[in-house]
């Protein structure tokens, strides 16, 4: 039986999470699932990189042929895992990384019980907001919306497995892999940022008196 671990990842948008992410497994083999969307691509954005950019009607077909390990509407439109090559790479000894939003997150962990949820946090609700303006790609209305979302999805923290933040880089990259090397060790390190831990709970709701 192959001991490779299936580790969702969440966080809400603008807080840092694909910048840890490739970072921490710039040296390590892993397989990033790449979802498919059907909203625009945007300036910088490839396709097969950051998404699979794909039609409606074929994000339908997929629905019904079974084709998703998750998948979600958020702002309009959808986001979803092919479900085949998260099968196969598990099967081969290769740890999957899914970087999903918290409802997805949810629904692999009831199929896929042995599935690690993960949750990063930002230091400050605020720094989101400043975040995704400075980004420019989207309108006020979007940017609202989306740090709207964000206090909802830090709520969730609490019912994932280890909950991380993002205060500064190379410490978060660290705390990250600590808890990605002690699951598949199981010897008990990743227990400090385990949601069962009062500190943790203390951390998340810390987070949301600021919300």
């Amino acid at each position: 039986m192959s001991s490779a671990k299936l580790i969702v990842v969440s966080a809400p948008s603008g807080c840092g999470k694909g910048t840890i992410l490739a970072k921490a497994f710039e040296n390590r083999d892993a397989y990033f699932s790449i979802s498919c969307t059907t909203r625009k691509i945007r300036k910088g954005e490839e396709d097969g990189k950051n998404y699979f950019f794909i039609s409606r009607d074929e994000f339908g077909r997929m629905i019904k042929e079974n084709e998703f390990l998750e998948y979600a509407q958020y702002n309009n439109n959808y986001y979803g895992t092919p479900k085949i090559p998260v099968l196969e790479k598990l099967a081969r000894g290769t740890d999957v990384i899914l970087e999903i939003e918290t409802k997805g997150a949810f629904k692999v962990k009831q199929a896929f019980p042995e599935a690690v949820l993960l949750f990063i946090l930002p230091p400050h609700i605020t720094d989101l907001l400043r975040r995704l303006q400075k980004r420019g790609t989207e309108s006020n209305e979007v940017i609202l919306e989306r740090f709207s979302h964000a206090k909802k999805e830090i709520k969730q923290a609490y019912h994932y497995d280890y909950v991380i933040m993002n205060d500064e880089l190379d410490k978060a990259v660290e705390d990250f892999l600590t808890v990605v090397d002690s699951v598949r060790t199981q010897d008990g390190r990743a227990d400090e940022f385990s949601t069962k831990n009062d500190e943790i709970v203390k951390m998340i709701e810390g987070v949301l008196i600021n919300a």
